[in-house]
């Protein structure tokens, strides 16, 4: 028996070979369509997926965007999470991909990804439901950004987190403002306060729920990814219950949260009631807390810009009294705090790109994208081409005084899929600094940036040596 085991794994091996081959032939040789942009669409059954997700920095491309531009051009095909893809770089094409949603092209994400967002999350549901859903959530945040006790609860929120760092000289800045940005939340959402046990119950699963989130999506029993899945089936028990509880004895009682809305509308089922709490919550937790988490990085690169920023704070103050809290016209004139953070949000690239896919045969500068293809958007690629801005590795919020530069950039997407909650998470992040530049000085340490995973992350959480700022000082600046 030993005897033919050589044999044995020759022929085993030659038969490996050979499905090898012929699935590369089959699935990777057969001739694209004409007019199909230039590329590789790599290994069998893999194709470039590895590559194309390999974790870099946030504020560059990525050696794998970097190579394939510029060996096939800022479009180009490849094979990318089990679907023949085309690939753009390119801000034209991007802005007409995202312009033409549900009439050229369609959300489309892998099937894990709705394994762990849920069937009926905003960035998976198309047509009338995703209207539906979007209006629901659109008049929360809408109403919200200038709503005064909403505003109120920022601003003592934001109080609250720079008492608790008055003893400490380090904070881990991303786990704080995950914290913050979730707190806020389930105030506004539920009317759940941070100290509630709920709160914390929320908290936990969404820190399991996260780190599954940008994990392998390996659906195996103590994996990231599967602790993720059941993460997310506890937070919806969680907030089903809590819809259930009021229905029963909340009628006629108002608590003057979101929920009181949702409550009110009749065309929502208890699972769509589930979903949309979850999107507005999931978006607190971190795109906001993404944004402030880039800002905060970039202005402790850049002494210069912090300054300002903080001159800027102080100017606001001259104007108010002693513990006068922040309102809606305040906000309206952070100008160059609005600068500061569009500016984070190119440099930083929170979304990194989407996916969609053709629904028909599409032509655009001469390429042709085949019906049934995949398509992702590289919003990255667009906010840091040289051709588009100056030195665009370079933080500098004065580029921002050219109104021209909002046509290049697109954080939070665009067309039917613009994020709702853009305007809210830069009311919340505006407010925040504004403590923070009055009260405190921080430095990160050099191997802390922002990561791609391809949602952002850092490397050690963003520490941060904070040293605070003497209230003198200030009020020697004030005057």
């Amino acid at each position: 028996m030993l005897a033919l085991l050589p044999v044995t794994l020759s022929l085993l091996l030659g038969l490996l070979a050979l499905v090898f081959l012929l699935s590369h032939y089959l699935f990777f040789k057969k001739e694209d369509p004409k007019d199909v942009p230039n590329g590789t669409m790599g290994w069998p059954f893999l194709g470039e997926t590895l590559g194309y997700l390999k974790p870099h920095k946030s504020n560059s491309m990525g050696s794998f965007l970097q190579e394939h531009c510029s060996r096939y051009g800022r479009v180009f095909k490849s094979h990318l999470f089990g679907s023949p893809t085309v690939v753009s770089c390119d801000l034209e094409l991007n802005t007409f991909i995202l312009q033409n949603e549900e009439k050229l092209f369609q959300s489309s994400y892998p099937k894990q990804v709705h394994d762990i967002l849920g069937k009926l999350s905003l960035m998976l549901v198309s047509g009338d439901l995703h209207r539906k859903l979007r209006n629901v959530a659109l008049s929360f945040t809408t109403t919200s950004k200038s709503r005064p006790d909403f505003l109120h609860y920022v601003e003592k929120l934001s109080i609250s987190v720079m008492k608790s760092w008055k003893d400490r000289r380090q904070v881990l800045f991303f786990k704080e403002a995950k914290e913050f940005t979730l707190y806020l939340m389930l105030k506004n959402l539920l009317n759940i306060e941070p100290n509630e046990p709920q709160a914390l119950k929320i908290l936990e699963d969404f820190l399991t729920f996260m780190k599954g989130f940008v994990s392998l999506p390996l659906y195996v029993p103590g994996t990231p990814y599967a602790k993720a899945v059941k993460a997310r089936a506890r937070i919806s028990s969680t907030l089903k219950e809590i819809i259930e509880e009021r229905e029963r004895k909340s009628v006629g009682l108002s608590k003057g949260d979101f929920l009181d809305e949702v409550l009110l509308k009749g065309n929502l089922n208890i699972e769509e009631k589930v979903s949309i709490l979850m999107d507005l919550l999931l978006a607190g937790y971190e795109t906001t807390s993404g944004l402030l988490a880039l800002v905060v990085y970039f202005l402790g690169q850049a002494p210069y810009f912090l300054e300002k920023l903080k001159e800027e704070h102080l100017a606001l103050r001259r104007g108010k009294k002693d513990g006068q809290p922040l309102n809606w016209e305040d906000y309206k004139q952070m100008e160059f705090t609005s600068n500061v953070i569009s500016e984070a949000l190119r440099c930083g690239n929170l979304v990194k790109f989407v996916h969609r896919r053709a629904l028909q045969d599409v032509k655009f500068k001469g390429y042709l994208i085949p019906a049934g293809w995949q398509v992702l958007p590289i919003f990255t690629a667009a906010h840091l081409d040289p051709s588009l801005h100056e030195n665009p590795l370079e933080f500098n919020p004065w580029r921002w005084d050219d109104q021209a530069v909002k046509k290049k950039v697109t954080p939070f997407g665009g067309g039917l899929r613009l994020c709702p909650g853009a305007d809210l998470a830069k009311v919340e992040t505006a407010f925040f600094l504004h403590h923070l530049v009055l009260n405190y000085r921080w430095k990160t340490q050099e191997d802390d940036f922002p990561i791609s995973y391809p949602y952002v992350e850092f490397k050690r959480g963003l520490v941060l040596e904070i040293e605070p700022i003497d209230k003198i000082d200030n009020k020697e600046n004030v005057k």
